[in-house]
């Protein structure tokens, strides 16, 4: 993500260097000494250096995934090979969404979290190694169990997936290689967890570096004998470095048994899962993962090629806002503490104010996406088996998938609010079934005369539904955000957006008329980016677009060498904000 591309967060391990437990977001409760620092001039540095390590981190998983994505248009092109093996992609992709990221990391957290307090406390014996053993073989098997139902299943899997495929034993083959990550990806979610709860985030971090590792490898060793084969295989491999990526720390954390002083009380330890909270975060985050089932079946029924062309540029388009939504997975605690305390006004201030700067981040690079699609997709993937052809297609679809990025970040945004109080809340999953409903309707009345880009304009159209009934909806339900006040917040970046993509379109053209050559196409893109750049940021100056100025005033102190760590006011340890929170929730990742 897949766009897409935010992820659950870890507690604190005990211990009087670790301090009280790191806010979760959205499960546990913050401690109460850490409010005060929510807000002000340091807590605005430290929220800016946290985004920024967030963000380069997850833009180092986007290359490595981008890298991949090249590896398989270069061996395999967008034919109809590469459509089988993306129809079998669907199962990494959920089984990334509920077992790594939103559905197992919610549930896991908070029992992690609350075993630490209690081993703090003194109780008897090893709570912690106690939960794992009283959860981890029976998780094993529910893994094991499901992973051999999906191989089992798999004809009937991808005849439901998509139909109208050319070549289904391909996809069947694929897709029963591919069913090993359920167990892989199910441990590996386990083991990230068990980390972050311990507040170790660097293993957990590393897991998509040595996942797109295994399958870039192997795609490029096997390739030749496999075929597209060797790239499903490659996810098998990748789920396994992904686990033993994090055992190693995971196990020294098991053997290390704490003998400090407690430093955690009763009422500082993690809640107990709330089931209906997991269970609301589930479905949504189900729901919205559907509109790539939706895509696909739509483009099952197109020429060959149909689903390769979408699913390029749906990894393109997402880079923005992936990296638009990191604020939000940073700032994500700190509005669940404003909450906690009953500040709604600074939770408030906090969730209009992330909108308004995600919706310039990804304005600009959804600018930039429409203004310079065909130069980014030569760039990328046009060499080898992916043809002149496959570019102008794929730049097409890429350019009407963009005109949904601003949706799609608002939704990312506005979702966090609605859980960030530790709620269970239906209507966020309410209000993506309603746009999942407008993507298959719109999808299957345009696919018709339009083709994969009557598909983009459908998902376009489904999440713009969604993000419209989340903004609607806020208020009892969510933190109350002023409605005409975020409307006015996006409203002028979007003009700029639209002048911006103009500007930077007719630049990047004239450049590229002068020849084809690939330096060439690298000049015009740079004169094209620059372009947007320059007339966004003045026309967003001029109107005075609220996210900007702050922006630029929040990174401007940012400091690598300095820890992302906030000092408490009272005592002498420190609290660590975790890096992972919400799943963007989005269809796909950028980095899977």
């Amino acid at each position: 993500m897949t766009t897409t591309s935010p992820r659950a967060a870890g507690a604190a391990r005990p211990g009087p260097e670790a301090g009280p437990p790191a806010v979760d977001a959205g499960t546990a409760r913050p401690p109460a000494e850490t409010a005060p620092a929510a807000d002000g001039r340091s807590s605005g540095r430290f929220l800016a250096r946290a985004a920024l390590v967030t963000a380069v981190l997850s833009v180092a998983g986007s290359v490595l995934g981008l890298a991949r994505d090249q590896a398989l248009a270069r061996l395999f092109g967008a034919g109809g090979e590469t459509d089988a093996f993306l129809v079998a992609w669907t199962v990494p992709e959920f089984a990334a969404t509920l077992l790594i990221e939103d559905g197992l990391a919610f549930a896991l957290v908070p029992m992690f979290s609350l075993a630490l307090a209690r081993r703090a406390r003194g109780v008897a014996g090893d709570p912690v190694r106690a939960l794992v053993a009283s959860t981890l073989p029976r998780l094993a098997l529910a893994f094991t169990a499901a992973g051999a139902l999906v191989a089992v299943a798999a004809p009937a899997l991808v005849r439901a997936l998509a139909p109208g495929l050319p070549d289904h034993a391909l996809a069947v083959d694929c897709t029963r290689l591919t069913a090993t990550c359920v167990v892989s990806f199910g441990l590996a979610g386990y083991c990230s967890a068990a980390l972050r709860a311990h507040r170790r985030f660097l293993a957990p971090a590393a897991i998509y570096v040595a996942y797109n590792t295994g399958i870039i490898t192997v795609m490029f060793v096997l390739g030749g004998r496999w075929g597209v084969r060797s790239a499903a295989a490659g996810v098998a491999v990748g789920g396994v470095l992904m686990v033993a990526a994090q055992l190693p720390s995971l196990l020294r954390r098991l053997r290390h048994r704490e003998g400090e002083r407690p430093t955690v009380t009763a009422d500082e330890a993690a809640r107990p899962l709330a089931l209906a909270l997991f269970t609301t975060v589930l479905l949504f985050a189900l729901c919205r993962q559907s509109q790539v089932l939706i895509e696909r079946f739509l483009a099952s029924g197109l020429p060959s090629g149909a689903i390769s062309h979408l699913n390029y540029a749906q990894k393109v388009a997402q880079i923005p806002m992936t990296l638009s939504l990191m604020l939000c997975t940073v700032t994500f605690p700190v509005v669940a503490r404003a909450l906690a305390d009953g500040d709604t006004v600074r939770a408030r201030d906090r969730v209009e104010r992330d909108v308004a700067l995600a919706a310039c981040l990804v304005l600009f690079g959804a600018a930039t996406v429409v203004a310079c699609a065909p130069q980014i997709v030569h760039l990328l993937f046009q060499r080898g088996a992916f043809t002149a052809a496959d570019t102008a297609a794929t730049a097409g679809v890429m350019r009407v998938y963009a005109l949904g990025l601003l949706g799609q970040t608002v939704v990312g945004a506005l979702a966090r609010s609605y859980f960030s109080a530790g709620r269970a809340s239906w209507y966020p999953f309410g209000a993506m079934a309603v746009g999942v409903l407008a993507t298959a309707v719109v999808g299957g009345s345009a696919v018709g005369p339009w083709g994969v880009r009557g598909i983009a304009a459908a998902n376009a159209a489904g999440i713009t539904v969604t993000a419209a009934l989340l903004l609607a909806g806020t208020g009892p339900r969510s933190v109350p955000v002023r409605v005409r006040r975020v409307l006015g917040d996006l409203g002028r970046p979007v003009l700029a957006a639209a002048v911006a993509t103009g500007a930077g379109a007719l630049a990047a053209d004239r450049v590229a008329d002068a020849g084809a050559a690939v330096s060439r196409t690298a000049l015009s893109l740079a004169v094209g980016a620059a372009a947007v750049g320059g007339v966004f940021v003045v026309l967003c100056l001029a109107l005075g677009v609220r996210g900007l100025r702050p922006a630029l005033r929040a990174v401007r102190p940012v400091r690598l060498p300095h820890p992302v760590t906030q000092r408490h006011p009272h005592g002498r340890s420190r609290s660590r904000f975790p890096f992972r929170g919400f799943r963007d929730v989005r269809g796909s990742r950028t980095d899977r």
